[in-house]
């Protein structure tokens, strides 16, 4: 009775940790969603997403939005684009992405092109090499809300000394069930990343 007994402790003890690893990684991942970074930086990182035949998609078009606005308003002094092709686009997503600001009033010698990056580890491993290049100290990631926490912390352990400043405009936050839906999703995500410095991609989730 005694052994069963302890055994049982033990097994609500794990239960118990888990389930408090779990809760307070998804309370970060909501409170970092909330954080609008205003600190005035050397670049703004977008991190790509969909994009067709050059223009971007809504969720894509939301982040350029917000980079944009980074920029007009002081913010950000330049502004990086970055993702790769998928097969068969005749543009990366970082192309997609110059593109539409340009088009939108950015000067071009502004705004770096990184065409490279199939998901969020690869996209700021394939930046930091630039930003060191470049001379820059700091910036600033632009992605969805719920996207803040993980890309936040894959850009410092590349190197990159980075606040956040996430659109609030888009598909990913139009409801209330798509943003449970993508708190769950990035909790997975971040804590597979930190258990495997892995993308969460290795486990067939196309997360950019």
């Amino acid at each position: 009775m005694t052994v069963r007994r302890f055994l049982l402790r033990g097994v609500l003890g794990a239960v118990l940790v888990v389930a408090l690893v779990i809760g307070g990684t998804a309370f970060r991942v909501w409170q970092v969603a909330r954080i609008d970074d205003r600190t005035q930086v050397d670049v703004a990182i977008v991190l790509g997403t969909a994009q067709y035949d050059g223009r971007p998609s809504d969720a894509f078009r939301a982040r350029l939005e917000h980079a944009k606005t980074l920029y007009d308003d002081g913010v950000a002094k330049n502004l990086l684009t970055v993702g790769g092709r998928q097969a068969g686009d005749n543009y990366t997503e970082a192309q997609a992405g110059q593109m539409w600001l340009t088009a939108n009033g950015v000067p071009a010698d502004k705004i770096v092109a990184v065409g490279q990056g199939s998901d969020t580890l690869a996209s700021l491993r394939a930046v930091a090499p630039v930003y060191r290049e470049r001379g820059w100290e700091s910036a600033v990631v632009v992605s969805d809300p719920w996207h803040s926490l993980r890309s936040q912390t894959m850009a410092h352990d590349t190197g990159i000394s980075a606040g956040v400043s996430p659109t609030h405009s888009g598909p990913m936050v139009q409801t209330r069930q798509t943003q449970f839906q993508q708190i769950v999703r990035e909790t997975g995500a971040l804590l597979f990343y930190r258990l495997s410095k892995s993308p969460a991609d290795e486990l067939g989730a196309s997360i950019s």
